[in-house]
Formats: structure tokens, C-alpha cells, sequence
């Protein structure tokens, strides 16, 4: 298996499994700077963890927002995610086509699920992984591949001139 023929596999699964956190670690950076961060922030350029962290403008961008602008800036963050896959899903729930259906769930889910991910690597919920924040992370092609996959999910959740999957359903009823 890949934890006993990499050093690498093994320190970080360990180091994710330990109940205590190394703060020479790409977890330990973070959580030293969401916790320095508290509610405000300490400040928009004035957090220091974005020298010391590895791959702080792509893994742990989030970490960096704690810093700097706090908890209240991190709230909204997962606010906006969860509303544009939430509304999505309730947009999509609507649509009489089941390819819409079926293709607009799937691309609003990996949208929700890759900002989930991100931010539960940075408070130690999950494993580290190296995915992306969706917009806000550092990185060409995240940002183009976000870029098509919201686009195609404002596609198909268009209002097009169609009745709606309660009427198909009321009319099956007479």
C-alpha cells in the first residue's frame, strides 16, 4: 500500500490520525492562524501565515481569510457556497428534463463538495488532499475548470419556457 512505500503517505496520514498537532505542519500552520484570527481578523496583509504555510494561496487559502479578515469573513464564505449549491439544487429539483436534472446535481454537488473539502482540510476535519477552493484559490486551471462548471450549471438552471414538473405530475392525476 502507499503508506509503507512513502514516507511522505505515511507522515501525513499519521500526522492527520495523532491526537496531537505538530505545528511544523502544513495543519498545524493553519490552525495556528485561524485561531489567530479570532472573530475580526488581525487584518487585511498583517496575518504572517501566508510566509510560513506551504501552498497557502492554493490548499490552505482558507486559513489565510481566518487570519486576516476572521471568522465573520469565513462565515460568509461557506454562506456564498452553500447558497449558490443549495439554490441550485432547489432550481434543479424544478427542471422536467432529467439530463438538466441529472448533470446540473451532479456539477452543483462537486461545486459544494470541493469548497466542503478545502475548508474541512484547513480545520483538520479531513485529510490533507491538495483540492482547490473554487474561485478563491491560486491556479489557472481550478479557476477555468470552476469557471466552465458554474457556467454550465447557470445553463441549466435557466427559466426556459417549459411547464413545470408539477404540472406533468397534476395532469397525470385526471
Amino acid at each position: 500500500t502507499a503508506y509503507n512505500a512513502s514516507e511522505h503517505f505515511a507522515r501525513r496520514i499519521d500526522g492527520f490520525l495523532s491526537s496531537e498537532i505538530d505545528p511544523r505542519t502544513q495543519i498545524g500552520y493553519a490552525t495556528n492562524a485561524i485561531q489567530e484570527g479570532g472573530i475580526f481578523g488581525v487584518g487585511v496583509g498583517e496575518g504572517t501565515v501566508k510566509w510560513s504555510l506551504p501552498d497557502a494561496h492554493t490548499d490552505f487559502i482558507i486559513a489565510v481569510a481566518a487570519e486576516e479578515y476572521g471568522l465573520i469573513m469565513v462565515l460568509a464564505i461557506i454562506a456564498l457556497y452553500a447558497f449558490i449549491t443549495v439554490r441550485s439544487l432547489f432550481r434543479l429539483m424544478r427542471e422536467r428534463d432529467p439530463f438538466i436534472r441529472l448533470a446540473g446535481t451532479g456539477l452543483a454537488c462537486a461545486f459544494g463538495v470541493q469548497a466542503m473539502i478545502n475548508m474541512g482540510v484547513a480545520v483538520r476535519l479531513l485529510p490533507a488532499k491538495g483540492m482547490t477552493l473554487p474561485f478563491v484559490s491560486y491556479g489557472g486551471s481550478s479557476v477555468i475548470a470552476s469557471g466552465i462548471a458554474v457556467g454550465m450549471l447557470l445553463a441549466f438552471t435557466r427559466t426556459r419556457p417549459q411547464g413545470r414538473m408539477g404540472d406533468i405530475i397534476g395532469r397525470r392525476g385526471r
